[in-house]
């Protein structure tokens, strides 16, 4: 889990549990992992360092404490905002009480369904502030996430997720969802009332979020000083979709699981930076693990990467037995509840799995989160 973390961390495969973790990875995330160390399952060494976790987590609002190395994407490139930040829960502290610039629907309508002709000025900016009202913010993520599931769909349907970068819609709309399940994170009396006010099917997909990112957050010790993070942009979302598949077939392990874990780990692949303990790649394993699991492989390769994650969690007790494979994966059980939880979503509505996608990479320091990637942000700012 790196929100390298920024949120993204890495569990430590291939060494016993030490009582401590030490995830790497951005939101993937918020700020370093605490004590996160992968173990062995039986002996087995574990996969993955949380390098991503610290990276890759999710995205609050973040004051700039940490410096990025940022591959030059048509999807990064749209814009970047430099003031989110990794965890779970984007936009922390500095956003303010006025309502996102989105159309909120009309109150027959459920989270699934979007007003016909949205108008492209209703966007929300990359750092549109979040209410703090529960009822406003309420229906701020409900008109949201309507608007992403239509916008999801108008991509699939009319767009290449094969091979060209998601539309300006589907970003933007995915980081404002991102920056809500953030700020819920961060809040938990105003999520509390939150769920109150959304319609019965969002609020438990709300939950499964927020939880998740709590779970991952916990996980991380904010970083303090200067950093760097090398991201770039995710290969796209199809290509992944086939190899996550491919995967399936060839062990047995869900495909949506595998989807769940690239997430948490390394934002589907956008950290690149080793975690501090030195797993490597899309899927953060650790050199001795990758030389058991990696069967002659590049490590950073990305269908090789998914097809060695498969192999050892098959070889961990998946799928008979998710969350034995996944805690030997990464050796804290807020990993798994949140591999898990995203993982159930995904199933639950495959553009759950698009959403996931395009949520970005923040990191989590002493002062604030601070996001990586995507729109409103400056190349290597």
């Amino acid at each position: 889990m790196n929100d390298q973390h920024a949120e993204v961390s890495r569990p430590e495969r291939g060494h016993r549990p030490s009582g401590r973790t030490t995830p790497a990875q951005p939101d993937v995330s918020e700020g370093r992992p605490r004590g996160m160390r992968a173990g062995r399952s039986r002996g087995r060494p574990v996969a993955a360092s949380l390098v991503g976790l610290v990276v890759a987590i999710s995205g609050c609002a973040a004051s700039q404490s940490a410096t990025s190395q940022s591959a030059a994407s048509s999807q990064d490139a749209a814009s970047r905002d430099a003031s989110s930040r990794t965890g779970a829960a984007r936009d922390t502290t500095s956003q303010s009480a006025a309502a996102p610039k989105t159309t909120p629907p009309p109150s027959a309508e459920s989270a699934g369904q979007t007003p016909a002709g949205q108008a492209a000025s209703a966007l929300p900016a990359p750092d549109a502030a979040i209410p703090a009202d529960p009822s406003r913010l309420a229906r701020s993520l409900t008109t949201t996430t309507a608007q992403l599931r239509r916008a999801i769909d108008d991509w699939r349907r009319e767009g290449d997720p094969a091979k060209g970068q998601p539309p300006e819609p589907v970003v933007l709309l995915a980081l404002h969802q991102q920056r809500i399940y953030r700020y819920l994170v961060l809040n938990p009396k105003i999520a509390s009332r939150t769920y109150a006010r959304l319609p019965k099917a969002l609020a438990g997909e709300a939950r499964d979020n927020v939880t998740a990112g709590r779970g991952l957050r916990s996980l991380v010790r904010p970083i303090s000083g200067a950093a760097k993070f090398r991201v770039q942009p995710a290969k796209p979302a199809d290509f992944l979709l086939g190899h996550f598949r491919y995967a399936e077939r060839k062990f047995g392990v869900d495909w949506e699981v595998l989807a769940a874990v690239m997430f948490v780990e390394t934002k589907f692949g956008r950290v690149r930076s080793p975690s501090h303990t030195g797993a490597k790649g899309p899927m953060q394993f650790m050199p001795r693990t990758w030389a058991a699991y990696g069967m002659g492989g590049d490590i950073q390769d990305t269908r090789d990467s998914l097809l060695a994650a498969a192999n050892y969690l098959r070889a961990s007790g998946a799928p008979r037995d998710y969350r034995r494979a996944l805690y030997a994966y990464n050796h804290s059980y807020a990993y798994v509840d949140a591999v898990q939880l995203h993982a159930r979503q995904i199933k639950r509505d495959i553009r759950n799995y698009y959403a996931y996608y395009n949520w970005q990479v923040f990191v989590v320091t002493t002062r604030g989160d601070r996001r990586l990637t995507g729109p409103g942000l400056t190349p290597g700012g």
